[in-house]
């Protein structure tokens, strides 16, 4: 007679945890894995990121290249943490080279002072220990296509992609670059991409905004009509131009997502929306479709009140874009402009422009910011705004 009369009890008691265990659950984050949605890639954390350059990280006339290196990237994350940011976005392949380890790109020359040759040790390695300690993201940042320029590197080594194979690379105006039409040269560029999250405690993997460079001129001709024989229905030239980009972005994003859970793939693209056709970058195919990115962040590099285009304007373009809905929306802000004379001269207007940009895109909905670049947070002509914008963020809470 008593186990029935608390029978009742029990069962109250059992439906009581289970309602509390429900709750409890609500409150959970999230684990996403390989396999996660685009929805559940987003993240309810501000982007406040920095650029950091590959001109930045240079120590090739450094006596003690490892320990300038280390003394510099201290200076760098102490600036991060100080200033209120939490990203760093490091340029870790700018000339189809390396600043880490890779077995498909020869060594950094502004690492060790010469293109190919081993400085001793692992900047890239270095970088993600000290940001790991300090509680900072890291995201690699590279350049997909470019091999060199007129003046830099001064030479490339042997070991180099394009001196192994010159029919994956082109020269317009002086400057080299990997042909995008060319799929060893997709295969090169999306194995870096692998090894660089299977060996690096990297967050992401970013692409800028280089692609075909503009006034390529008719460099792919051979390669297109080849296309054109062999398709009943061929593509235009820029269409043809623009889908060779297309399914790097595509692979890149795939191999990103295969290789590391929890890794994110961005391209921070030019501010102008219409600007990025003429490089054969397929913006808004990117925004609006699920597999190609997880992240856009146009570099909106104008002054409030910037006559060809404003900051508002330029940001409004980016918002009426068709967006899938995993996709984050971060802001490229031109700090390297504040105080100095660009843009007919408006950055001179006032000295809290950046401030209210940012305070315009959190109004906006926008998911962060990145800030061009780790330099201009000492700079001269860039103190003054910057040491506003830190005062800013540091003192006001975050969306």
């Amino acid at each position: 007679m008593k186990i029935k009369k608390t029978l009742p009890y029990l069962f109250a008691l059992m439906i009581l945890v289970i309602l509390i265990a429900a709750v409890g659950s609500r409150n959970r984050i999230k684990v996403t894995n390989s396999s996660s949605t685009a929805d559940e890639m987003k993240t309810d954390e501000e982007m406040r990121g920095l650029w950091v350059t590959f001109m930045t990280l240079d120590v090739e006339n450094e006596a003690d290249k490892e320990k300038a290196f280390s003394d510099k990237i201290d200076r760098i994350i102490k600036d991060t943490k100080d200033g209120g940011f939490n990203t760093l976005f490091v340029q870790v392949r700018p000339f189809c080279d390396a600043i880490y380890r890779s077995a498909y790109y020869p060594w950094s020359h502004i690492i060790s002072g010469t293109q190919g040759e081993n400085p001793g040790f692992d900047p890239l390695k270095l970088i993600c220990t000290k940001c790991t300690e300090n509680d900072i993201s890291v995201h690699a940042w590279i350049n997909p296509y470019r091999i060199s320029t007129s003046a830099s590197p001064p030479s490339l080594s042997s070991d180099n992609p394009y001196e192994i194979d010159p029919s994956i690379g082109f020269t317009v105006n002086g400057e080299r670059y990997l042909k995008p039409q060319s799929e060893k040269a997709r295969e090169l560029i999306v194995n870096g991409v692998i090894e660089l999250l299977e060996n690096y405690d990297i967050d992401g993997i970013q692409l800028d905004d280089y692609f075909y460079p503009e006034g390529c001129g008719n460099f792919d001709a051979e390669d297109y009509e080849a296309y054109q024989e062999s398709n009943d229905s061929p593509l235009s030239l820029e269409e043809y131009r623009m889908e060779n980009v297309n399914m790097l972005i595509r692979e890149v994003y795939r191999a990103v997502h295969e290789t590391k859970k929890n890794a994110v793939f961005g391209i921070s693209p030019q501010g102008n929306i219409d600007n990025n056709a003429v490089i054969y970058a397929d913006v808004r195919l990117w925004c609006k479709e699920e597999g190609y990115i997880d992240y856009i962040c146009p570099q909106l590099y104008f002054s409030l009140d910037n006559p060809a285009l404003s900051f508002e304007d330029g940001l409004k373009s980016w918002l009426k874009t068709k967006r899938h809905p995993g996709l984050n929306l971060y802001v490229g802000l031109a700090g390297y402009k504040a105080g100095t004379d660009a843009d007919e001269g408006t950055w001179l207007d006032n000295d809290d422009i950046l401030t209210t940009e940012v305070e315009i895109l959190r109004e906006a909905g926008a998911d962060g910011f990145i800030y061009y670049s780790y330099d201009s947070l000492n700079n001269k002509d860039n103190r003054k705004e910057a040491e506003n914008l830190i005062r800013y963020l540091t003192t006001s809470p975050s969306q």
